[in-house]
């Protein structure tokens, strides 16, 4: 008789193999922790195939490299969960079908699924995680905070909870309660990543450059045993404080070694490279080689359209690498605006296949085309989920383009409002100089310019 266990959070689960309970435990905590130990999970599945949980979690972690090749990769494990689900407890049958859903595309009937398991256990904070990662790849931060929320009660006592409503708190620009929250975690757990993210998160959208640098400089000595992902995010958050601060040798060091190089085949390590190398660009920074090795691996995954965000990063980053596979991938996402499911067909037709036209545009040099298809779009960006943060660089091109195109007039609208958020951001005062400049405005010309000094 299969003996009943309990996770690190006081879940039950149904083994007697101490190996496999230990390895529910490393994915649970290295889920929420986001360290490497989470890939512990497929030795311990493969150990022991008759255990449904484990079996389901090796699945999820095989969705989670958000590849094509994801579903057929995790459909082994899930069909051993699936075998092991009699004898199971409901929590993890539960736990089963979600997985099941999500790896047939059918993301609403995941988060249903999702959603009972909160409700009948509330410290299944794994299974939070996982809503919260759906909820954020469609844009909806409200939902992640009422999921939070739903559960908060229950977890008052661990900073993963409270890391992720404050992650949750500020994507809904609730920014006064994110930062209580994070701060929060990190008195429960100095070494609680995602609530020192969200942290960044805010101090960014405040202008609050100074700080966050200095928060993430302090913070750096925990960054141990972090997967790619969060280990370049935070370096990519830190970077962003840099290029405000002008510090454009610095930033092109953290890309280089922090932000690019960990895991160059992963999805969410080569989006984060395009994003934080087109910023760079578009600061007026010299780039040098840089997109041609970020293109190879690129151009390695193929017309991949597993999610809208990272298409229209990996697109762009092949047009700016002038990779020919560029022109297959834009024909992958003009199809997916046809093909994709009920509930996402209308954001890949109205939202990403737009988008995709005028980053495209952008990368080869069409201003015009550029602004034309990117003024309409941008308003609805949410839609594809990504944080507002790694949105702004969809918002950023644009600007580009509508100065590149001599809309001077839009350009100064564009940028003083930036302004509002970061005063002394050098990139954004640069470039107002010179937009000032052609508008005959030459006091407001000097004005910003002696605002973009380095510091």
């Amino acid at each position: 008789m299969t003996a009943m266990r309990r996770d690190l959070l006081g879940n039950p689960v149904s083994t007697d193999s101490d190996a496999t309970l230990q390895g529910v435990d490393d994915f649970v905590g290295g889920m929420l922790a986001y360290e490497t130990r989470a890939v512990n999970v497929l030795a311990v599945a493969d150990a022991d195939p008759s255990a449904c949980l484990i079996n389901a979690y090796a699945a999820a972690l095989h969705l989670l490299i958000e590849a094509p090749e994801g579903a057929a990769n995790a459909e082994p494990y899930l069909r051993r969960a699936e075998a092991a689900a009699p004898s199971a407890t409901g929590r993890e049958r539960d736990v089963t079908a979600f997985v099941r859903a999500w790896a047939g595309d059918d993301i609403p009937e995941a988060m249903r699924i999702g959603e009972a398991v909160l409700r009948a256990h509330p410290r299944d904070l794994l299974t939070l995680k996982l809503l919260h990662y759906h909820a954020f790849n469609v844009g909806r931060f409200a939902e992640m905070l009422r999921l939070a929320e739903l559960v908060a009660p229950a977890n008052e006592d661990v900073a993963w909870m409270h890391g992720m409503a404050a992650f949750a708190y500020e994507q809904c620009h609730l920014l006064d309660q994110a930062e209580a929250a994070a701060r929060r975690a990190l008195a429960l757990r100095r070494q609680e990543p995602w609530a020192q993210h969200a942290l960044a998160h805010i101090m960014l959208t405040q202008g609050r450059i100074e700080e966050g640098a200095a928060f993430l400089e302090q913070a750096r000595d925990t960054w141990t045993g972090l997967n790619s992902f969060m280990l370049t995010h935070l370096w990519w958050h830190l970077a962003l404080f840099r290029l405000s601060q002008g510090r454009e040798a610095e930033v092109l060091e953290i890309y280089d070694r922090h932000c690019w190089g960990v895991a160059k085949d992963y999805s969410q390590d080569q989006a984060g490279a395009v994003s934080l190398l087109a910023r760079i660009e578009l600061s007026g920074v010299e780039v040098g080689g840089r997109w041609d090795d970020l293109g190879v691996y690129l151009a390695a995954r193929g017309p991949d359209t597993t999610q809208p965000f990272l298409a229209l990063q990996y697109l762009y980053g092949l047009a700016r690498a002038g990779r020919s596979e560029a022109d297959a991938l834009m024909t992958a996402i003009a199809e997916r605006a046809h093909t994709a499911p009920d509930h996402a067909r209308e954001t890949w037709a109205e939202v990403a296949l737009p988008v995709a036209e005028g980053l495209l545009a952008h990368a080869r040099g069409d201003a015009e085309t550029a602004v034309r298809r990117l003024t309409p779009a941008l308003p609805r960006l949410i839609d594809i989920g990504g944080s507002h943060a790694q949105r702004d660089l969809f918002e950023l091109i644009l600007l580009d383009a509508v100065i590149r195109s001599a809309r001077l007039e839009r350009a100064q609208q564009m940028l003083e409002l930036r302004r509002m958020s970061d005063p002394q951001g050098v990139p954004m005062n640069r470039a107002l100089a010179a937009v000032y400049a052609g508008l005959g405005l030459h006091r407001e010309s000097a004005a910003a310019a002696a605002r973009a000094v380095a510091r």
